[in-house]
């Protein structure tokens, strides 16, 4: 299965150390890479690349934390990057 690259815009209760966190452990651990930051204007931006049912266990693990309340997101998909790691910005 072919890989695919994202950028993902998040809204809602979603800034904070515990987002950035758990979206890097989580993409790690499913040998996701990529990196997330938080924004000025109080969302989250995450690039992300991986086999798309991987990136979609990543979204549904983000979202069933009691301390992230996703309320919609802005996705595109983007040209793949060689990269080796996941990194939080």
């Amino acid at each position: 299965m072919a890989e695919v690259r994202k950028h993902i815009v998040f809204h809602g209760r979603v800034q904070g150390v515990g987002f950035r966190y758990t979206a890097k452990y989580l993409a790690l651990s499913l040998h996701l890479t990529g990196w997330v930051r938080n924004e000025w204007d109080g969302t989250v931006t995450l690039e992300i690349q991986g086999r798309e049912p991987l990136i979609q266990k990543l979204l549904v693990g983000l979202n069933s934390s009691q301390f992230i309340r996703i309320e919609w997101m802005d996705t595109e998909e983007i040209p793949l990057e060689q990269e080796s790691c996941f990194k939080v910005r």
